[in-house]
């Protein structure tokens, strides 16, 4: 039997109260939580900011697998010394200074809001919606225990991230779990699968470069589907990262309609020295340019939910100023689905789907 105030009382086997339920822990329960989950940001660009978010996220195992007793002298002594200043460029390239925070920040959080206006429509006040970051704040753990605060022996936990990779939807996941070790009442939870192949992702993103070409007087020559890198070793490991990328872009071109020659798929943001997943965008639309005469592209990048420094800076800067030096002439880049409608809609039917029974 609950009490009206949904707070936990203690029972004897026959019915009775243990002791006198005022001197009762009040425990909030009854309510579902969806957590929303992405990379992470800094808190600013400037230096000690960068780096401490830049020394978590590359101190994660799951990012750079190398053994620890190589890897964090390198990491602490030279990367960390010389990394937080040209990153910090780059972040103050794109911040957002009205807010005080990173565009990743900035849309998460209207993300959220949208997700969050979907679930009260279904569900009433029974959902509870919020976003953490894998790195960064808000932490996972913090948002974790908010929600248990708030009365959620349910989670729903959900990486924003379309194509599934140990990098990126995995890390998160353990973390998540991690966050799950400490409190006294453990919630139920799920986490949500990756959703490379959904068809109302796919739709998001025909209609999004739809759109875009409609604004375009010219129609570019191709389409490039730049997708963030990975070691080419995780992919012979069993990362499925490499698969679910190529299959998101073919699903796209067939829902568009078009021929093979018109859209194809590259890998950007490659880190150290090994191979990685090929081919580099920032060389490939080069050599459109200068090889296949491709003088007009639009590049889109499908694995990333919301715009961010690899897709504002990296994408918009130095991959279009490689095209342009190559002699490209018209370099059209197709914002991340970020809050679109469409885009919000069909992660909210992604999250009804896994909420069956719980709700």
């Amino acid at each position: 039997m609950n009490s009206p105030s949904n707070t936990l009382p203690d029972f004897k086997p026959d019915g009775s109260l243990t002791f006198a339920e005022a001197d009762h822990p009040k425990v909030r329960f009854g309510k579902v939580g969806v957590l929303l989950a992405n990379l992470g940001t800094p808190d600013h660009y400037s230096y000690w900011s960068m780096r401490r978010y830049l020394g978590e996220f590359l101190s994660d195992r799951r990012v750079i697998d190398y053994s620890p007793w190589l890897w964090q002298p390198l990491l602490q002594l030279v990367i960390l010394t010389k990394r937080p200043f040209s990153s910090g460029a780059a972040y103050k390239s794109i911040w957002n200074e009205d807010k005080g925070e990173s565009p990743l920040a900035t849309i998460t959080k209207a993300q959220t809001a949208k997700m969050a206006q979907r679930m009260a429509e279904s569900f009433g006040d029974r959902v509870v919606v919020d976003y953490c970051m894998r790195y960064g704040n808000p932490s996972t753990k913090s948002k974790v225990e908010q929600m248990l605060a708030a009365g959620c022996d349910k989670i729903l936990f959900f990486p924003l991230y379309p194509q599934y990779a140990g990098a990126t939807s995995a890390t998160a996941n353990d973390q998540f779990f991690r966050a799950l070790m400490a409190p006294k009442w453990q919630p139920a939870v799920r986490t949500v699968s990756a959703y490379s192949s959904d068809p109302r992702y796919i739709e998001a993103l025909a209609q999004s470069v739809e759109r875009a070409y409609a604004n375009i007087e010219d129609r570019p020559d191709i389409l490039v589907c730049s997708y963030h890198g990975v070691p080419k070793r995780y992919l012979m490991e069993g990362d499925p990262y490499h698969c679910q990328c190529q299959k998101t872009t073919r699903l796209l071109r067939e829902r568009l309609g078009w021929d093979k020659s018109e859209i194809m798929t590259t890998f950007q943001s490659k880190f150290g020295p090994e191979e990685w997943l090929k081919p580099y965008t920032v060389k490939e639309v080069a050599r459109l340019a200068e090889e296949d005469g491709k003088k007009k592209i639009a590049v889109i990048a499908p694995a990333f939910s919301a715009d961010c420094i690899e897709t504002l800076e990296e994408i918009n800067e130095e991959i279009k100023e490689s095209f342009e030096e190559a002699g490209g002439e018209q370099f059209t880049y197709i914002p991340c689905l970020n809050d679109d409608d469409v885009h919000m809609d069909a992660l909210a039917d992604i999250v009804r789907d896994n909420l069956g029974g719980w709700v």
